[in-house]
């Protein structure tokens, strides 16, 4: 199967300010109360792993929402979402994956890509790891949202919400629970 890439995409060009929320590793299922920790969200970003079609289409009929594939994703999913999301949002250049590394250690692919097109932000899944942190060698902000699926070896459940506005996040939040046994 072919991999799909975006080109950047505008979205809501015409908000200033944009309340973004961001998670990964659902793997299928999530647990309720993510939902009231995003109600305010303006767009909502999956960072892959979505583990279900059904899961993305319940997002998308509440929020604006993207999503990329990642590698427990079967056929479905992949033909619905791309490998690597490109938005112009608030201001901001985002670059969106499922497997990309950390600063430091991005797999060399992404390093690539990150170095040609300089993204403001990045934003991955995968490792089940929370990791927000600003990477001065290439210079972008990165977020992992960890996992809050009930999949891995995570003990914890995290998400994360911020503004952009002027191209510059603020207002960060973690959602982070102890992880519990889920309904699939």
């Amino acid at each position: 199967m072919e991999k799909k890439i975006s080109t950047y995409e505008a979205l809501l060009p015409e908000k200033k300010r944009i309340k973004l929320g961001v998670f990964s590793d659902t793997h299928g299922s999530f647990p309720p109360e993510l939902l009231d920790f995003f109600s305010a969200c303006d767009v909502v970003l999956h960072a892959g792993d979505i583990g279900a079609l059904e899961l993305a289409e319940a997002w998308e009929k509440r929020v604006c929402f993207k999503a990329v594939y990642g590698n427990i994703d079967g056929a479905e999913v992949r033909l619905r979402y791309p490998e690597i999301w490109r938005l112009d949002l608030g201001g901001a250049r985002l670059l969106m994956t499922h497997i990309a590394g950390y600063p430091g250690h991005y797999n060399a692919r992404i390093k690539h890509i990150l170095s040609i097109e300089k993204p403001q932000i990045v934003i991955c899944g995968h490792s089940h790891i929370l990791k927000i942190q600003y990477d001065a060698c290439l210079g972008h902000l990165h977020i992992n949202p960890g996992a809050c699926g009930p999949v891995g070896w995570h003990t914890r459940l995290t998400a994360a919400r911020f503004v952009l506005e002027d191209g510059k996040p603020s207002e960060m939040e973690i959602w982070d629970k102890p992880r519990r046994k889920m309904a699939s």
